[in-house]
């Protein structure tokens, strides 16, 4: 599933394509679920015409801003993408909405249809993105804040309390692993066992990944990766947890797999011990 920076990778390849350009058609495919939701003849009517004016990603969201007090959300879930093709594109069964401008289709890809497509009409933000958790890299996303959220949730494994939007918006199951790597925490550590050390260790390193995913994997600039992975060194963890026979890239022994908190988890016994109860 995209995770925070891939979402942010994705959100800049349409605002690079298409910001001050007007939607002249909007293209939907009205039966798949994922824009049920919606009042599609208001949808296409509030868009048609609209130019792109701004837009934001928030935890694994996306908002689009247009003209005329419309608000865009997308949700890419498990299988998503936003593509940049030419104007004269021709929609595929998996490509649930396409905004044509005069230069560019924008394209919203879902095979496998756990994505979401939100709007809104009004000067107000709506709600649906409003109640998004604040960033991992605001000043709200606090030590003292994660250490209540851990005791809150004591006996649940840190690898699972991690996945939970409400104060992790963004991190999914490679971010995670990454950042539990990092902090040398063995996933299924109860969250309520973390010392106030490793309490603000995990607190470091959540907006250390996060730092390191926007600079790499969302890119610099205008100048964005050929693909998600291109500019990942391969002094991540990332590169190796998937491997049949990884090496931990610090201590060169075997890492572990295991389903943990309901997930499949990659870890490295060297590094990341479990403490006895």
């Amino acid at each position: 599933m995209p995770e925070l920076a891939e979402v942010e990778f994705f959100r800049r390849r349409w605002h690079e394509a298409a910001v001050g350009e007007r939607a002249l058609k909007v293209l939907t495919h009205d039966k798949k679920r994922l824009l049920r939701e919606l009042n599609l003849q208001a949808f296409r009517r509030a868009l048609t015409g609209a130019t792109l004016q701004s837009s934001e990603a928030a935890a694994k969201q996306m908002l689009f801003r247009f003209s005329g007090n419309a608000w865009l959300g997308i949700h890419l879930g498990m299988s998503g993408e936003l593509s940049v093709t030419p104007p004269d594109h021709t929609a595929g069964k998996h490509d649930h909405l396409v905004l044509v401008t005069k230069r560019h289709a924008l394209v919203f890809t879902d095979p496998r249809m756990f994505g979401r497509v939100e709007f809104h009409l009004g000067t107000e933000a709506p709600r649906w993105w409003t109640k998004i958790a604040p960033s991992i890299l605001s000043e709200a996303f606090t030590v003292g804040a994660v250490a209540a959220f851990l005791q809150r949730r004591a006996r649940a494994p840190i690898k699972a309390v991690l996945l939970m939007q409400e104060r992790f918006p963004g991190i999914g199951n490679w971010m995670a692993d990454e950042i539990l790597w990092r902090a040398s925490l063995h996933p299924a550590r109860r969250a309520g066992s973390l010392t106030a050390a490793e309490t603000r260790t995990l607190w470091r390193e959540c907006r250390h990944v996060c730092q390191l995913a926007l600079g790499t994997i969302a890119g610099r600039g205008q100048r964005l990766p050929p693909n998600l992975n291109a500019f990942i060194p391969k002094t991540w963890l990332f590169w190796h947890r998937w491997e049949d026979g990884g090496r931990c890239p610090r201590t060169k022994t075997p890492l572990a797999r295991a389903a943990i908190g309901g997930r499949t988890t990659c870890w490295s016994p060297a590094r990341q011990k479990l403490q006895p109860r």
